[in-house]
């Protein structure tokens, strides 16, 4: 296992775990890793201090780490399952069906689906909140 520091083309800094700097590559390569902030796909590698196991340090035990990501891969797709069950999905209509909402007061719809970075900035702008979700593939 490996831990970078990495940074999207918006400058934001976040941490993942690979099993080795192939994997980072081929997962970056394929577009399939994210900005935890912003969504941004344009993900580099940040300058960081490599971490050197000494004899006193404790042996990884693959075994918990496989258990915590497991853990966590349930907990995503329980939030998933939620979002699916109970929210309206409008695909790419996104951003205008939002503001719809939004700006009618008596709407209490809730929906998800997918924006741009760009159009995220601006529903931002607006005062509109919103939250990425990671969306955990349901047959990985």
């Amino acid at each position: 296992m490996i831990k970078y520091n990495l940074k999207c083309q918006n400058n934001h800094e976040f941490e993942s775990w690979f099993s080795n700097s192939k994997e980072f590559e081929n997962l970056n390569k394929k577009k399939l890793l994210e900005c935890i902030y912003c969504s941004s796909k344009k993900i580099t590698k940040s300058i960081m201090a490599p971490m050197i196991a000494g004899t006193k340090n404790k042996k990884i035990n693959r075994q918990k780490i496989d258990k915590y990501f497991r853990n966590e891969k349930k907990s995503l797709l329980r939030i998933r399952e939620y979002v699916e069950k109970n929210f309206e999905y409008v695909g790419e209509d996104f951003s205008k069906k939002v503001r719809e909402i939004y700006y009618d007061n008596k709407s209490k719809k809730t929906i998800y689906g997918t924006t741009t970075q760009k159009d995220r900035e601006e529903l931002a702008d607006e005062g509109i909140d919103l939250i990425s979700i990671p969306w955990v593939s349901k047959d990985n």
